[in-house]
């Protein structure tokens, strides 16, 4: 093993059984990678992808006038340098940022010209306000203070079932809902009430049939019966009524006359309960049709609209109950088949034909007007207005957008196999919701758990400063579209349109009084660390402490190796704030992923895969400590491993992927504890949580017993000074370090010398000392990364909390 400049200085000893399957990552990438995302600032403008400030500004623009005479592109965007560097910005109690350029163009469109024809076109750079830089060490320098974002942990957008666990109704009777939740938009809510009737809320405002929410989608009753119930036939003939008999259908009901096959067989006698034998029996005797008499019909409910063939009037309706009368009438007019609903009250229940009967709309009009009126209790339903709430509720994209992460958990709990598609909801859709919601009250399906993490997702800095971004944009687009209509009057340019006023104010409220901006943990290295991995439940959008209940709060088997179950708060915080575990990452789509070693045929190679939570429920797991013989094949014969976030004992044979390392499971702070599978786990809590409280020392001391991430944690938190290139050393002194580098390292023209200037003495955020020592001395010869001076709180580029205690043992 080949060792670093200060590592040498230092040798460990390592008593690692086995060595990890993969290095620890960069401590700091989630905030940095975020961040970089967000502002693609080194990126062309013409290869940039649709996030981040890119997003903010399409979805914003083009702005049009309220005439349509005059329209306002965006083209491009551009940061400019920040006017001064960290370092100042502490010093001048400024803020480190860049100034944000738009290039936009105004496009003016000829009045007196029958078809639109363009008169004139001006594009321009706008300035559109600063946008606060992130520092190297993922934190930002906001009014001369450093603070840091914290990401948040909240409900992904998607569709969610679940019950009450029978705690509204007296009779513990379990009524499930289910909630279609948009990234940006209105809530829709489905539930069942304690007499099976179905509703919908929108936005948890008053509650309606469900049935006017299908209406209102432009169903009718028969198509709605049809999209939810299955059929039964009934031909009236000269020798009576003739039922389609569908054996299948007729299990557990009592039969009320015999049935008889061939020959006259008895397969079931009056006032039995038909069985699956008896259906075996039914199907092998061929029975398809079965003669009943009319009272086997009364009390069943029409599928479809009854007309009488000479005059066309309707003589009933669908989800009209069939009585005695009705029946006579249809003999009357002459009717040879009609359709019933199946339904039982076993696993086919009547409870959107019952909703149906309830609800007092008649057509596509009365249904959205009853909308519209719920939504706007005392305005007057004219048609336009009706017509532009109902579209702009779910089908309007520039106010409802279920996000691609939304769309990808909506497809996949409806059970499409396509993952992608609009961003806005269909009328199938909703129907989807509706059917799997009347499946699941009929003990079909299972519902979901709201503490899964695939059904939570992390919204880390760069998602949240766009949102404020665009918050601000939202500002300006209402001021631009009043002045675009005197643009042409007035010979306006772009820059008279936009006032940036808006987009900075709502920037500055973020970074500097929002709940997730936080003023920055510096006590020592670790403390950074912790702060920039740190995940909140709480802030907006997010869940408040009151409300907060025990199941949140607890380690749920998908935290595994995504999220410490150690390392939280011990005050009303506990189990809302918590900490990235050591390898953790999060995915394209804000999911937590984890990394496993793959297994094949028993021996666990040195592929790594990344899994979401939702990925890993479908493989079995091995643990890191399983036992490998050299070549990597399992030693025993039956290993403890996880299957459906359950811990089994299973063969190797049947094992997919194995844990990379035992520290997977825990944070930064947790895996520095030594022997910590030893502690009970709320003194562990306690010891992860008071080694971000060690003050730093003038001198600090080295552990002497140390996990092998001191290092790591030193190097990543920026506390300790890497060499950017390798060299040899030329001037060394307390407060700089000169290093003339390497030929092949350097760049043609350029002057080949690195300067190190180390902070002196300073005072951090919390008022302790930062305060960084050469470790090199003229004439040393270092390489690219290196540590090249010491920071606080560390020893020879190890991070170092505390001292050693000088313990006298006197055994007598």
């Amino acid at each position: 093993m080949s060792y670093s400049f200060t590592e040498k200085k230092r040798i460990r000893k390592s008593f690692a059984k086995r060595k990890g399957a993969l290095p620890v990552p960069f401590l700091l990438s989630t905030q940095l990678e975020s961040y970089s995302a967000f502002l693609q600032a080194w990126t062309p403008a013409e290869q940039r992808k649709n996030e981040g400030l890119q997003a903010a500004f399409n979805s914003i623009f083009p702005v049009e006038s309220h005439n349509k005479f005059a329209r306002l592109d965006f083209v491009s965007y551009q940061l400019g340098m920040p006017p001064f560097d960290v370092r100042e910005c502490h010093q001048r109690g400024l803020t480190y940022a860049s100034p944000l350029r738009a290039r936009v163009r105004l496009t003016i469109l000829d009045k007196e010209s029958s078809k639109p024809k363009v008169k004139e076109v001006k594009e321009q750079e706008v300035y559109m306000g600063e946008i606060p830089l992130m520092t190297n060490t993922g934190s930002f320098v906001i009014n001369g203070t450093e603070r840091v974002i914290v990401s948040q942990l909240h409900r992904s957008p998607g569709v969610f079932f679940e019950h009450d666990r029978g705690k509204t109704h007296s009779s513990g009777k379990l009524l499930f809902s289910a909630r279609v939740i948009p990234y940006r938009g209105s809530w829709l809510d489905f539930e069942f009430d304690a007499k099976d009737f179905v509703y919908f809320r929108i936005d948890r405002r008053r509650k309606l049939p469900a049935t006017i929410l299908l209406k209102s989608l432009g169903y009718t009753p028969e198509q709605i019966l049809a999209m939810f119930f299955q059929f039964d036939t009934f031909h009236f003939g000269k020798k009576g009524i003739q039922f389609e008999v569908v054996p299948e259908r007729l299990r557990g009901e009592i039969a009320r006359f015999d049935i008889e096959g061939k020959g006259g067989k008895l397969i079931v006698a009056k006032d039995k309960r038909i069985t699956v034998r008896h259906i075996r029996e039914m199907q092998e005797a061929g029975i398809d049709k079965l003669t009943v008499a009319e009272d086997f019909l009364v009390g069943r409910v029409l599928a479809n609209n009854l007309v009488d063939k000479d005059s066309g009037e309707i003589i009933a309706n669908a989800n009209d109950e069939i009585t005695e009368t009705l029946l006579e009438t249809l003999k009357q007019a002459g009717i040879a088949k009609i359709q019933t609903l199946y339904t039982n009250e076993l696993d086919q229940g009547a409870y959107i034909s019952q909703t149906l009967r309830m609800d007092e709309t008649t057509d596509l009009w009365t249904a959205r007007v009853a909308i519209y009126r719920m939504m706007r209790p005392g305005e007057p339903p004219t048609e336009d207005a009706v017509e532009g709430l109902f579209n702009g509720l779910f089908f309007n994209e520039e106010r409802y957008n279920l996000s691609a992460v939304g769309r990808m958990k909506f497809n996949r709990r409806v059970g499409r196999t396509e993952l992608t598609g609009a961003n806005t909801l269909s009328n199938e859709d909703i129907v989807e919701v509706v059917k799997i919601l009347v499946e699941l009250r009929n003990g079909r399906g299972e519902i979901d758990d709201i503490d899964h993490l695939g059904n939570r997702r992390v919204r880390a800095v760069g998602e949240l400063a766009e949102n404020q971004f665009r918050v601000g944009l939202a500002r300006v687009e209402r001021a631009v579209k009043e002045r675009l209509g005197q643009a042409e009057a007035d010979n306006l340019m772009p820059h008279d349109l936009i006032n940036a006023k808006p987009i900075s104010a709502a920037v500055k409220e973020f970074f500097g009084s929002s709940q997730l901006s936080q003023f920055m943990d510096q006590t020592n290295p670790l403390a950074e660390v912790t702060h920039k991995r740190r995940i909140s439940a709480l802030g907006p959008g997010g869940l408040t402490r009151e409300r907060a209940g025990f199941e949140v709060r607890d380690v749920h088997p998908t935290h595994y190796g995504r999220v410490c179950p150690i390392e939280t708060p011990e005050g009303p915080n506990i189990g809302l704030i918590n900490s990235l575990a050591l390898y953790a990452r999060t995915n394209e789509y804000g999911f937590i992923e984890t990394p496993y070693r793959r297994v094949a045929k028993s021996r666990a190679t040195d592929e790594v895969d990344y899994l979401s939570a939702i990925e890993e429920g479908n493989f079995t797991i091995a643990q890191a400590n399983a036992e490998l013989d050299k070549k990597g094949h399992f030693t025993n014969d039956i290993v403890s491993a996880r299957q459906h976030n359950e811990f089994v004992l299973a063969e190797p044979e049947n094992i997919e992927y194995m844990d990379v390392a035992p520290a997977q499971v825990v944070s930064v702070a947790a895996s520095l504890i030594p022997f910590l599978e030893h502690d009970d786990a709320n003194r562990a809590l306690m010891g992860a949580n008071m080694q971000r409280q060690a003050v730093p020392v003038l001198r600090a001391e080295k552990a002497l017993v140390g996990t092998g991430i001191e290092r790591t944690v030193a190097v990543d938190s920026g506390t300790a000074v890497q060499a950017w290139r390798g060299g040899r050393v030329d001037y060394v002194d307390s407060g700089r370090i000169v290093v003339r580098v390497n030929d092949e390292e350097t760049v043609a023209g350029e002057v080949g010398v690195d300067i190190y200037n180390l902070t002196k003495y300073t005072r951090s955020n919390q008022n302790t000392n930062i305060n960084q020592r050469p470790l090199v001395r003229v004439g040393d010869v270092i390489a690219r990364g290196d540590v090249v001076a010491d920071g606080a709180s560390t020893d020879m580029g190890e991070l170092a909390l505390g001292q050693n205690m000088m313990i006298a043992f006197m055994p007598w």
